[in-house]
């Protein structure tokens, strides 16, 4: 009688301990994901703070559109749970190749349902620089995108990581008020400035100007850099829309941004679509804007 009582007792026990291990399995550890871009591991962190251990594929310097991951990346993927990829060039070439070397790794497209525009560039060779079928992959740059981003975030770090719900929720929140206030922000600052022109080498700012009613004009010529006449065409183009500001990002020349901005007496405005710190980025982008336009 004795025995058959302890019997009773022990399953539904062992039962408990069961669903404890499974809802507790990153309990005592940050849980292990991936990101394919800089920015990105701003929001997974604003989400999953000291919950989760972010790693980012594409390194400081580098360009997501040939990147190639390096064996030590590949060695960590096989032990990520999570991958966010955001549709830039290279995911399409090694999102395969990591998830076969890593069967179990969960990969959340932060890009789907977000409609993609296309890379404004002149006779732009999108397939082969850019995103899928010549789109812009440069979906971070708008905070009202990033809101959509932070949604798939936080539904894959609640799925995977149940008992945790509460902090990635409320953590989620926060992180929408502070890009929410941004956007407000942003939109006091080009308010009264509809169809104002920028220049920029490569045309990553495209969601940037869509989102406040701005238009970025492409200093590069299917990908290269403008020949001698094309320079030329363009600073009399600057000078026709009245172009006062010109962006210029570390991962391009800004020696031609430089000549036409001497030509148009314009101001450059250094900006980095790859920026560690995604909101003080966007925040310091438009205040230098608006200084410029003023």
């Amino acid at each position: 009688m004795i025995q058959r009582t302890t019997q009773w007792l022990i399953k539904p026990i062992v039962a408990g301990l069961v669903i404890f291990v499974i809802t507790s399995a990153f309990a005592g550890e940050k849980l292990p994901v991936f990101v394919s871009i800089i920015p990105q591991k701003y929001f997974v962190q604003q989400i999953g703070k000291d919950l989760v251990d972010v790693q980012v594929m594409v390194q400081p310097g580098a360009s997501p559109a040939i990147y190639e991951p390096k064996p030590r990346q590949m060695a960590a993927l096989s032990k990520a749970k999570l991958y966010f990829s955001i549709g830039v060039p290279f995911e399409a070439t090694w999102l395969k190749k990591i998830t076969a070397a890593n069967p179990q790794l969960v990969v959340i497209h932060t890009d789907h349902d977000i409609k993609k525009i296309p890379m404004n560039s002149h006779h732009d060779n999108g397939d082969e620089d850019h995103g899928k079928k010549g789109l812009d992959p440069h979906i971070w740059l708008s905070p009202n995108l990033v809101k959509i981003q932070a949604a798939s975030i936080l539904n894959a770090l609640k799925k995977t990581d149940p008992l945790h719900t509460t902090q990635y929720e409320t953590n989620h929140a926060l992180l929408i008020k502070k890009i929410t206030d941004l956007n407000h922000k942003l939109q006091q600052i080009f308010k009264g400035k509809n169809q104002h022109r920028f220049m920029v080498f490569h045309p990553s700012w495209g969601y940037f100007a869509n989102t406040y009613n701005l238009i970025q004009i492409p200093i590069e010529i299917e990908g290269r850099s403008p020949k001698p006449a094309q320079l030329k065409d363009l600073i009399k183009k600057a000078r026709k829309n009245k172009v006062r500001v010109i962006f210029v990002q570390p991962q391009f020349s800004s020696k031609n941004a430089r000549v036409i901005a001497k030509e148009i007496k314009g101001r450059i405005i250094f900006a980095d679509p790859l920026a560690a710190d995604w909101m003080d980025n966007m925040q310091k982008v438009a205040e230098k804007f608006e200084e410029a336009l003023r």
